[in-house]
C-alpha cells in the first residue's frame, strides 16, 4: 500500500533494502569459554550474512483448494535441530525480501518468503486482501509441520505483509506464536480511501503488481506518474476510467474493477478485517509498528486499539505499539530524513534488531527488548526523544480547545482568523468565513505535479491557494508545548450544493515563518453521518461536521511558534475529484461541475472548535 507517486527509486526500494546486523543467535557461546566465544564471534562478524545461510528456491506449498504457492526458504547454515521459523507472504514477489530473510536466517531463524496466490511462481488468481486470511493460516500450519521447524511460527512484514499477519491471526492457526505487523492497512479506516475519498495512487500500485512480476522501473518513475495524473486532471477524466489510463484494463489485476463496485464501506470491506470475536480470540503477543508520517498509521493503530478493546480481561496483555518518526517505508527502514525534515539519530531505530530481539523473547529464552519500556513507545519530534505509556489515553494530560474567530474573511495567509482558548467571534454578515471551490479550476495542477507530495515542510501549494481556502492561527506559544495524541475538529459548515469534499490540515508555523505539517483530515459532505451512509445535503443552513480521523501527532511546538489550521477543498491530481453535483463521483466530468460556496460558522450557537491534545512538558 505504499504511496509511489513522485517517489524516487531509492525511496520505493527502501522497503526491501533493510540494513544487516552482525549478531548471532544460538547456544554455541554458552558451550565455550569466554575467550573462545569472543574469537568465534569476531570470525562470524567477518563473514557476510549470505555465507551463513542456505537457500532453497522454488519451495512448493500445497493449499487445500488445490492451488500451490511458491516460496523461497532461508535456513541457518549447519542447522541440525528444529528451530522457531519466520514467515511472510507478499504480492511483491519473494526475491524482494532476500536481504531481510538472510538477516534473520543468519541470526538463527529459518525464514520462508511466500508469493501470494497469483503472484510470482504461485498458482491461482490474485484477489487483494480477500484470500490472505485463509491462505496465510494454511501456510503457518504447513511451515510448523516441516522437520526444520520446532512448531513455533512467527510472522514478519509491513504494509500488505502487515495486513496478512492480522488476517492470519484472525483464523487462529494453532502454531502461530507471535506477529510483528508494521503499517497495516485497515479496511474502513484507510482503505478504500480516507473517508471514502479514493486516491489515484491505486493506478501505479495496480500496475506494480499486475501479472506475475513486478513493474518496478515503470512505477518508480515519479515524473511519469505525476505528469500522467496531471494530464488526466486537467482534461477532467472521470475516476472510473483510471484503470484504462495507460492501456487495456484487462491486463491489470482484477481488484481495481472490484474496488470500483464498493466505493464506500460495506460488507465487502468488513469481510476483510477481523470480527469482534476474532480479535478476542487472538491471544498471541503482538508488536505493532507505525510512523507519525505513515499514510496507513490510522489503520495500524486501529488494529492495536480493537485487539485491546475486544480482548478478554483475563487474557494476557502482550500487545505493544511503537510509533516512530517514520513514513510508510520507514516502518521497516527508518531514515535520518522524512519529508524533508531531519530526524535525530535516536529516531533512526534499528528495527531489524528490535524485531530480532522480539522473536528471541517470544519464541525462545531471550529477555523482553529493553527498548519496550512500556506497552507504547512514541517519538516526539521537535524534542527528538522517545516517550512511553501503557495506554493511548495516558499520552495526553489535557486537551486545549481553540474556538475559531475572524474579523475579516480569513482566506489569506496574510490576514488569518484566530484560534483562541475560550474566545469566539461571530461569522460576519455578507458571507465572511467562506471560500469558493470551482472543480473546473485546474490552475495549480502543474505546480502540484512538480511538488513532492510527501514533503512536510514545503508550503508552496498552500501559498498558491491563497484566497481559495480559510486560514486560522493561534497566538505565539509562550513556552515549548508538547502536542501528543489525536487532534479533533468540530466545524459548522454550510454549503450551497448537494456535496463537496473538505480537507483540514494543522501546521506548526515557526518564528521564522517556516512550517511543518503535523496532521490532516478530510471529509466528504455526503458521508457527514457515517462512511457507510450517503446523505446528500439539502439545506444551506450550517451543519456540524466532525473531523475525527486525524493521525496520531507527537511534536514539541517551539516557544514562539504558532499552530495554523488550513481548511479548503480537495482539488488534487492525486485524489478522486468531487464535482459537487451529488451524482456518481467516480463517473463525473467537467460537464457535471458546480462551484460551491463553503461557509464556516463560529458563533455562540455554532461553536466551531479545534481540540488539541497536550502532553507532558519536557522542561
Amino acid at each position: 500500500m505504499a504511496k509511489v507517486i513522485k517517489g524516487s527509486r531509492s525511496r520505493r526500494l527502501s522497503l526491501f533494502s533493510l540494513a544487516l546486523a552482525g549478531t548471532s543467535f544460538g547456544h554455541a557461546a554458552a558451550q565455550t569459554s569466554p575467550a573462545t566465544a569472543n574469537v568465534a564471534s569476531a570470525k562470524a562478524a567477518a563473514i557476510p550474512d549470505s555465507q551463513r545461510i542456505t537457500l532453497r528456491w522454488g519451495e512448493r506449498i500445497p493449499l487445500q483448494d488445490g492451488v500451490t504457492l511458491n516460496a523461497t526458504l532461508y535456513r541457518p547454515k549447519g542447522q541440525t535441530a528444529p528451530l522457531p521459523c519466520l514467515l511472510t507472504l507478499t504480492p511483491y514477489t519473494a526475491q524482494n525480501y532476500h536481504s531481510t530473510a538472510v538477516y534473520f536466517a543468519a541470526n538463527g531463524f529459518p525464514f520462508l518468503v511466500v508469493d501470494v496466490r497469483g503472484r510470482g511462481g504461485s498458482g491461482g488468481e490474485l484477489r487483494l486482501f480477500e484470500q490472505e486470511a485463509d491462505d496465510s493460516a494454511e501456510v503457518v500450519e504447513w511451515l510448523a509441520s516441516q522437520p526444520y521447524c520446532n512448531g513455533k511460527v512467527a510472522m514478519w512484514g509491513g504494509s500488505y505483509q502487515g495486513y496478512n499477519q492480522w488476517a492470519a491471526a484472525s483464523r487462529k492457526p494453532p502454531h502461530l506464536a507471535t506477529i510483528i505487523p508494521a503499517a497495516s492497512p485497515f479496511m474502513g479506516v484507510d482503505v478504500p480511501g480516507r473517508s471514502n475519498i479514493r486516491t489515484t495512487a491505486i493506478l501505479p500500485m495496480a500496475i506494480y503488481i499486475a501479472g506475475r512480476t513486478l513493474q518496478g522501473e515503470i512505477v518508480t518513475d515519479g515524473a511519469l506518474w505525476a505528469g500522467l495524473l496531471r494530464d488526466r486532471f486537467v482534461a477532467g477524466m472521470p475516476f472510473a476510467t483510471l484503470n484504462s489510463a495507460v492501456g487495456d484494463p484487462t491486463h491489470l489485476s482484477p481488484h481495481l474493477g472490484i474496488w470500483a463496485q464498493h466505493p464506500a464501506i460495506d460488507a465487502y470491506w468488513d469481510a476483510q478485517v477481523p470480527t469482534k470475536e476474532q480479535f478476542a480470540a487472538i491471544t498471541i503477543p503482538t508488536l505493532s509498528l507505525t510512523g507519525l508520517f505513515d499514510n496507513l498509521q490510522l489503520g495500524a493503530i486501529e488494529y492495536f486499539k480493537r485487539h485491546k478493546l475486544y480482548s478478554s480481561p483475563d487474557a494476557p496483555d502482550r500487545d505493544y505499539l511503537v510509533i516512530g518518526p517514520w513514513d510508510h517505508a520507514g516502518t521497516r527502514t527508518p531514515r535520518p530524513q522524512v519529508g524533508g525534515m531531519a530526524i535525530a539519530p535516536a529516531g533512526v531505530l534499528d528495527l531489524q534488531k528490535l524485531n530480532l530481539d522480539w522473536y528471541r523473547w517470544t519464541l525462545g529464552d531471550g529477555e523482553r527488548p529493553a527498548f519496550l519500556q512500556k506497552k507504547i513507545a512514541y517519538y516526539v519530534t521537535g524534542a527528538e526523544a522517545w516517550r512511553y505509556a501503557d495506554d493511548l489515553a495516558e499520552i495526553r494530560v489535557e486537551t486545549r480547545s481553540y474556538r475559531l474567530g475572524a474579523t475579516v474573511n480569513p482566506d489569506r495567509l496574510s490576514a488569518p482568523g484566530t484560534l483562541a482558548v475560550g474566545g469566539s467571534a461571530r461569522a460576519l454578515p455578507g458571507g465572511a468565513d467562506h471560500y469558493v471551490y470551482d472543480p473546473a479550476d485546474v490552475s495549480l495542477a502543474d505546480l502540484e505535479s512538480r511538488t513532492d507530495p510527501t514533503s512536510l515542510i514545503d508550503d508552496r501549494l498552500i501559498r498558491a491557494r491563497d484566497g481559495k481556502q480559510l486560514v486560522y492561527q493561534t497566538a505565539p506559544f509562550e513556552r515549548e508545548t508538547v502536542v501528543s495524541g489525536f487532534i479533533k475538529l468540530s466545524l459548522w459548515i454550510a454549503i450551497d450544493q448537494p456535496d463537496t469534499d473538505f480537507q483540514a490540515s494543522i501546521h506548526e508555523v515557526k518564528a521564522d515563518g517556516s512550517t511543518v505539517l503535523l496532521a490532516a483530515d478530510q471529509k466528504r459532505a455526503r458521508f457527514r453521518y457515517s462512511n457507510r451512509r450517503s446523505v446528500l445535503i439539502q439545506t444551506d443552513k450550517p451543519l456540524r461536521y466532525e473531523f475525527d480521523q486525524f493521525p496520531f501527532v507527537a511534536r514539541a511546538i517551539a516557544e514562539g511558534s504558532r499552530l495554523r489550521m488550513v481548511i479548503g477543498p480537495i482539488n488534487s491530481i492525486y485524489s478522486e475529484k468531487n464535482y459537487n453535483s451529488g451524482g456518481d463521483i467516480g463517473r463525473e466530468t467537467f460537464a457535471d461541475s458546480r462551484p460551491v460556496i463553503v461557509r464556516i460558522v463560529h458563533d455562540a450557537a455554532h461553536p466551531s472548535t479545534l481540540v488539541v491534545p497536550i502532553g507532558r512538558p519536557f522542561r
